[in-house]
């Protein structure tokens, strides 16, 4: 196996990443104070190509050197916009017609390889601190909530890791979701021009 020159990727220039089209999945951060993550969090939700990230509270905003470390840039591709308070967001989203899911471990939680996707529906994930998680009054604002079943001694992931496994995840249900009802329509349109 060969590597792949960075030419041979075919990445898009920062104007063709801003009008293409986005996955209508929002990541929420509430409270995250590690600049690191933050700039893990913008580099995924880039190459998922999420339409943007909330950043509320104490967590950190662009532009800045210790987001821009591991964020290489994506922190100018990834719309963003501050929420002083995390719950501004939540309502924001909901008056959009979001379902608001947080990540975390709470009773009724949804096990993240049980989550449905529905087709047209937009979708919002909340990240919580890296100690204390999501606010219980945000997790009691949210629709539902999504955990990543654990098997060791530890019962905690870094935010980064979190983010990276949960937006796979859901990005992956949204798509096959979109896809199966584009086949769908297709398939529809061909049997009724018969």
């Amino acid at each position: 196996m060969r590597k792949k020159e960075i030419e041979e990727l075919c990445r898009m220039t920062v104007e063709e990443f801003r009008a293409a089209e986005k996955l209508p999945l929002v990541i929420v951060l509430d409270n995250v104070r590690s600049l690191h993550n933050v700039g893990s969090v913008f580099r995924t939700a880039d190459a998922f190509c999420l339409e943007r990230v909330c950043l509320c509270g104490i967590t950190a905003c662009p532009p800045s050197a210790e987001i821009h470390k591991t964020a290489l840039g994506a922190e100018d591709t990834v719309e963003w916009k501050y929420y002083a308070d995390t719950m501004d967001a939540v309502r924001e989203l909901h008056d959009a017609g979001y379902t608001v899911l947080a990540v975390e471990q709470v009773e009724g939680s949804l096990k993240l390889g049980e989550f449905q996707a529905e087709p047209g529906e937009r979708y919002a994930l909340i990240l919580g601190n890296e100690v204390k998680g999501v606010r219980q009054d945000v997790v009691d604002a949210c629709d539902q909530a999504l955990e990543i079943p654990q098997y060791g001694m530890k019962h905690s992931l870094n935010v980064s890791v979190t983010a990276g496994i949960v937006m796979w995840e859901v990005s992956q249900a949204m798509r096959q979701k979109s896809l199966a009802e584009e086949v769908f329509s297709k398939l529809s349109k061909n049997l009724s021009l018969k």
